[in-house]
C-alpha cells in the first residue's frame, strides 16, 4: 500500500473519529438558553440554584451514566409529565414548544453536559 492511500486512509479514519466525539456533537449552549427563555423555563430553573425546580447541575448529575437520560427528559419535556415540587404537590410539566425536535435535543444535550 502506498503512503499516500495509507495517509488517506488515516485522514478519513482520524475524520470518522472526530465526528464521533463528544466534541463534535456538542450542544449549543446559546441556541440552548434561547429555547429555554422562550418557554419561560428560567421561571422555575437556573443553571446552578434550586427554584421551584432543580437546578439543571443537578438534573445533569441525577442522569450522569445512565443510558436512557435524553429520551426520560425527551419525554419529560414534550409530554407534560407531573413535576415534583420541594413542598410535595405536583403540576403537569410545561410543554417545551419548538417546531424544531432537534432544537428540543440540543437543549436536553446542554442540560446534561452541565
Amino acid at each position: 500500500m502506498s503512503v499516500s492511500i495509507r495517509f488517506s486512509m488515516t485522514a478519513i479514519a482520524l475524520a470518522a473519529a472526530l465526528a464521533a466525539s463528544p466534541l463534535a456533537s456538542a450542544a449549543d449552549a446559546d441556541a440552548a438558553q434561547a429555547l429555554a427563555r422562550q418557554n419561560n423555563c428560567f421561571r422555575c430553573h437556573s443553571v446552578d440554584k434550586a427554584k421551584d425546580g432543580p437546578a439543571w447541575k443537578e438534573v445533569a448529575a441525577k442522569y450522569k451514566g445512565k443510558a436512557d437520560a435524553e429520551q426520560r427528559l425527551m419525554t419529560h419535556l414534550t409530554t407534560g409529565e407531573k413535576a415534583k415540587f420541594p413542598d410535595g404537590h405536583e403540576e403537569e410539566h410545561k410543554i417545551i414548544k419548538s417546531p424544531d425536535p432537534a432544537k428540543t435535543k440540543n437543549l436536553i444535550e446542554w442540560i446534561l453536559s452541565l
